[in-house]
């Protein structure tokens, strides 16, 4: 192992063990994104609305509202899912195991949970 990869996971596990401070200013960051995909839920919602066929739009442009349907489907399906992991971490904020890798028990560093909250699994079980 490289001299440079060991500082840093050195420092990772400096940072790892999580003061309240940390933990509230990640809540208000979990909360805060809450609100956003909540708001992203129900635009894709609204975009998911089956397609009336008493609309006057052209074949091509049905087939098009059709497709863009079936995205919107998707990403509301994995929107509900991020919110659903988001609510579930905003519960365990304040538990003594949170931030700790569900798989190799080692702490996930809190820059990845700074930018993925809801992760249960550091970068290197994430990637298994």
């Amino acid at each position: 192992m490289c001299t440079f990869t060991g500082a840093i996971r050195v420092l990772f596990q400096a940072l790892s063990d999580m003061t309240s401070q940390e933990r509230q200013v990640l809540q208000k960051k979990i909360t805060e994104t809450i609100v956003k995909m909540e708001k992203e839920v129900e635009r894709l919602e609204e975009a998911t609305q089956p397609i009336s066929p008493e609309n006057s739009i052209g074949r091509v442009s049905r087939m098009d509202a059709i497709n863009n349907k079936g995205v919107s489907e998707a990403a509301l399906r994995s929107s509900r899912r991020k919110l659903s992991s988001l609510r579930l971490a905003l519960t365990k904020v304040d538990h003594p195991d949170f931030g700790l890798c569900s798989r190799c028990k080692q702490p996930i560093p809190p820059a990845r949970l700074m930018y993925m909250p809801e992760s249960t699994r550091c970068v290197r079980c994430a990637d298994r």
